[in-house]
């Protein structure tokens, strides 16, 4: 008999999280779950906390799996060796160094069966190391609904707030970009856009840990940036393919949304990649209507070239937002 949720815990240098982590997943409320722990090569004491951990939820053993790879895949080829090894009806992936309230899976299955739904998504936490901020999601009624909300950039594409039907997964050969980490998980708009039925669950329970509060730019090395464009592209490809031309003014959205974190900064070569990339999406940044109007106004600045404008407001927003309120 299959479970209902198979649960993907991809693991690489998390010593400092993974016990908190998995000690919130062996706590849920609903019984019937496998985990399925991946072990990319972690180089430290990850697995072996991991081990102790389990020792204390003797009641979970025979729920666990744990996979390992021979060398460092990175984390869209673990998320794959999860769903190659998942058997549940549905599938959740949750990130080795975040953590969960224990109704989590119990009220997110609830609700995809009482909904008949192929995807729910729900509410989330942005936890700071002393603090923490309730962050709301959009309710959409249809699939497309949501994706488009996704690609706007009002809706998150993240993989940890959403429990999928593993046949979304099968029957439509959707797996993750190996080898492509930035951006990996817009594949989730891959899902949408094969979806049925769809629900949205207003509460949060997922806790999307952020302790590097001193900063909220957005480091991008060379190969980052490569593997960012390949994932907008893989998306971009994919959508036309299903749908031709109907979503191409939302597709400008996403690669509009792609580049907005190099304006979150006092750099002038990010500003340039700003330039660089997609300018064929500048024409459309008034026509967001979604986002709010001080992000439409940065991006306009930028499109004219008016980087001075763009200096002051990141200042302004490292000393007011990031600086007082996310601490």
């Amino acid at each position: 008999m299959e479970a209902k949720v198979s649960v993907i815990i991809p693991i690489y240098k998390v010593e400092r999280f993974i016990d908190k982590c998995a000690s919130s997943l062996f706590a849920q409320t609903l019984n019937d779950v496998e985990f399925i722990f991946v072990d990319d090569a972690s180089p430290d004491r990850s697995m072996e906390l991991l081990s102790k951990c389990i020792t204390r939820y003797l009641g979970r053993k025979n729920q666990i799996k744990i996979v390992q790879h021979e060398e460092n895949l990175g984390l869209p080829a673990a998320r794959n060796t999860g769903l190659a090894n998942a058997t549940g009806e549905y599938v959740f992936h949750c990130d080795s160094d975040d953590f969960a309230e224990p109704e989590m899976l119990t009220m997110l299955y609830n609700k995809a069966k009482e909904n008949d739904a192929d995807i729910v998504w729900c509410d989330w936490f942005l936890s700071f190391e002393h603090s923490e901020r309730y962050m709301t999601q959009p309710s959409y009624m249809t699939p497309m609904d949501a994706l488009k909300g996704m690609l706007g950039g009002v809706m998150k594409f993240t993989v940890w707030n959403k429990l999928v039907r593993r046949s979304l997964y099968v029957n439509n050969r959707i797996t993750f970009p190996t080898g492509y980490g930035m951006g990996e998980d817009m594949t989730m708009m891959m899902l949408f856009a094969c979806a049925d039925k769809v629900a949205y669950l207003p509460k949060a329970f997922y806790h999307y840990v952020k302790l590097n509060t001193s900063s909220f730019t957005q480091t991008f090395s060379d190969s980052h940036l490569v593997e960012l464009k390949y994932n907008v592209q893989r998306i971009s490809d994919y959508l036309h393919d299903r749908f031709g031309d109907a979503l191409d003014k939302e597709i400008a959205y996403l690669k509009l949304a792609v580049k907005y974190p190099f304006l979150i900064s006092n750099s002038s070569d990010k500003y340039r990649l700003w330039k660089e990339w997609y300018p064929e999406a500048n024409k459309y940044i008034w026509g967001n209507k979604q986002l709010s109007l001080r992000s439409r106004i940065v991006q306009w600045c930028a499109w004219k070239g008016l980087f001075f404008v763009i200096r002051v407001h990141y200042l302004l927003l490292q000393k007011v937002v990031y600086g007082l309120i996310y601490k």
